[in-house]
């Protein structure tokens, strides 16, 4: 029987998957156990020089709260991820109970929809600065936008919640072996529906309304630049912006995948692309983890300048709003080699 849902050329028999199945859950568990061991690397390295410096090292500002929480959340997922590589190391067995099964899930969607959160948060701040920059600044506090902060933790909570109540682990007497999975009950039909509801719910609120806010936000400011026929730089803009274009190109695919797996699970049909794309796009949902930290370093001016600097004062000096809160680094450096990444 072959698969019709998908052009000829994507078609793969039953048969001949069924042939190379093992072989080839071997080699996807070793793409996804390299390229989590990597994430797992620079998230926890890269996340934790800028926690490190937005929280210690430099004067609080309103975007270093916004970055400091994007990092905490992005860390987080990151740090947990061993227990994955463990679970896949095994062979798809997971000895470490089920709480932490329920935790290490939920923490990847917890990461997925605080960082989206933020992003809001910061276009929306970009715009209100923009279209009303005078009233923007008197209203930008610090403990305002710590505020804002806490709300949106307590929103990505709530929303991740149905990861950790779906959650569960089981024992297979027949292998001697314990797996970690989603369970949406034994009813077949009661459990498709859930199913789809989380996929779905999923996606219109951690892609579909964030993203359209987003647009919404960078579409204002846009108009607003060109109607007061201002001459202002895009540069300050384009660290925000690449970050959110990286969240984009790693989370769309995700959602993409989800949803065509549980289409093939519905109608019974296997298809390799489906099978490999899900685990690939579930890697590169994680690499999103750590591509933040790379981009605050390598988008700013003055790279080959960075180059020759320490990391602290490459990741301080990356963070800088303006010349009026700058922190006063040890080295005086002068005023135009000062970045002002978020502002307008």
């Amino acid at each position: 029987m072959e698969i019709t849902t998908l052009p000829t050329y994507l078609i793969v028999p039953v048969y001949e998957y069924e042939m190379d199945v093992t072989e080839m859950k071997i080699r996807l568990n070793m793409f996804s156990i390299v390229a989590y061991s990597l994430v797992f690397v620079l998230g926890t390295i890269g996340n934790g020089l800028v926690i490190f410096i937005t929280g210690f090292r430099m004067s609080k500002t309103v975007n270093s709260v916004w970055i400091l929480n994007l990092a905490i959340a992005d860390f987080t997922c990151s740090f947990f991820l061993p227990l994955k590589i463990v679970y896949l190391s095994l062979g798809l067995h997971w000895p470490f109970g089920l709480v932490l099964c329920k935790l290490e899930n939920t923490l990847c969607f917890l990461n997925l929809y605080a960082s989206v959160y933020f992003l809001v948060v910061i276009s929306m701040d970009r715009c209100l600065s923009v279209w009303w920059p005078v009233q923007a600044q008197n209203y930008r506090t610090l403990w305002r936008a710590s505020f804002v902060a806490l709300g949106v933790w307590i929103l990505a909570l709530l929303l991740c919640s149905p990861n950790l109540y779906f959650r569960n682990s089981s024992y297979d007497n027949e292998t001697d072996t314990t797996f970690c999975y989603s369970d949406y009950g034994s009813n077949y039909e009661e459990g498709i529906s859930i199913l789809y509801a989380v996929i779905i719910s999923r996606f219109i609120l951690a892609f579909i309304i964030p993203f359209s806010v987003i647009a919404f936000c960078y579409g204002a400011m846009v108009w607003k630049f060109r109607r007061d026929r201002m001459t202002r730089s895009n540069k300050p803009f384009k660290v925000i912006t690449a970050v959110i274009v990286a969240f984009f190109v790693c989370w769309l695919p995700f959602h993409i995948f989800v949803f065509l797996e549980a289409e093939s699970q519905v109608e019974n049909q296997v298809n390799v692309v489906i099978f490999v794309g899900v685990h690939v796009t579930f890697c590169l949902a994680y690499f999103n983890s750590c591509v933040n930290p790379i981009l605050y370093v390598f988008m700013g001016r003055r790279f080959k300048d960075r180059l020759r600097r320490s990391f602290l004062s490459t990741f301080e000096n990356a963070f800088v709003e303006d010349s009026s809160h700058a922190t006063k680094c040890s080295t005086v450096r002068s005023t135009s080699e000062r970045e002002t990444f978020f502002l307008p």
